[in-house]
């Protein structure tokens, strides 16, 4: 049996993210820059102190690595050269599911030889579900995630499951948003969106959400709409935040029946 990886590079900032929760420091040998960034990263506490890297092959090969671990879709020029000076390379592909997110932890672990440390975390997201079951679907409220350009779209099956598992109906589907395309904010409010969730990223805020509140369609038809704020980080990659990420909409799923029931 292969010797654990001792020397791990990261040239992806999902990778980064699971890396991190995986392994200790002193097994890694350098992140993407990103993993320090508290406004893209869900763990920039545990990049302190971890060299990092902007993803050039130079600078992995600079550290002599034993792994690395990439995206799919990212550094391929990168990826190619590293592969071609027989560096072992995972490509960790885009999870649709929360099954596909528990899979790859399982197989990332599984590769650098921390099987265990995989199933805690997978264990832990688990219980953190299981502490929000949602509601009945005649209890659910109608949900749409806002982008910053005030535009809605379904942001895709992962991001539709992490909502039904919150609890809400997610009104980008019924109202034709599937897949990129764009549905104005004033077509929600005339199909019923009762919660409005805030794209948030590093450059978009409170200011937002407080922007909503005073479109001009949601004060003439002066319906409640809640406007949660969801920082992007929690769901642009698949990992144990999407856990927190549920929790957030369903605390807010739970506000809205608590103020619709009679």
């Amino acid at each position: 049996m292969d010797a654990a990886p001792q020397r791990v590079v990261s040239l992806n900032l999902c990778a980064d993210q699971l890396v991190l929760r995986l392994l200790p420091k002193a097994r890694i040998a350098s992140v993407t820059w990103l993993a320090r960034e508290e406004g893209s990263s869900t763990v920039a506490d545990l990049a302190q102190g971890i060299p990092t890297n902007q993803g050039l092959a130079e600078e992995a090969l600079g550290t002599d690595p034993d792994f690395v671990v990439s995206g799919m879709y990212t550094t391929r020029g990168a990826v190619d050269f590293l592969k071609r000076q027989g560096r072992p390379v995972l490509d960790l592909g885009v999870p649709e599911s929360f099954a596909e997110t528990r899979a790859q932890i399982a197989q990332l672990a599984g590769v650098l030889g921390v099987s265990e440390a995989g199933q805690t975390l997978i264990s832990e997201m688990g219980a953190q579900l299981a502490a929000h079951p949602p509601p009945p679907l005649s209890e659910r409220p109608k949900a749409m995630m806002l982008g910053p350009n005030g535009f809605a779209t379904s942001y895709g099956p992962l991001v539709d499951e992490m909502m039904e598992r919150a609890g809400l109906i997610n009104l980008a589907g019924e109202l034709g948003g599937h897949g990129r395309a764009s549905i104005p904010l004033e077509v929600a409010i005339l199909g019923g969106v009762d919660i409005l969730v805030v794209d948030t990223g590093e450059r978009s805020g409170p200011a937002l959400a407080l922007e909503v509140l005073d479109h001009p369609a949601v004060r003439a038809l002066k319906r409640e709409v809640e406007v949660v704020a969801l920082p992007s980080k929690l769901w642009t990659c698949a990992g144990p935040q999407l856990a927190d990420a549920v929790a957030i909409l369903a605390s807010a799923a739970a506000r809205h029946n608590a103020k619709a029931r009679p």
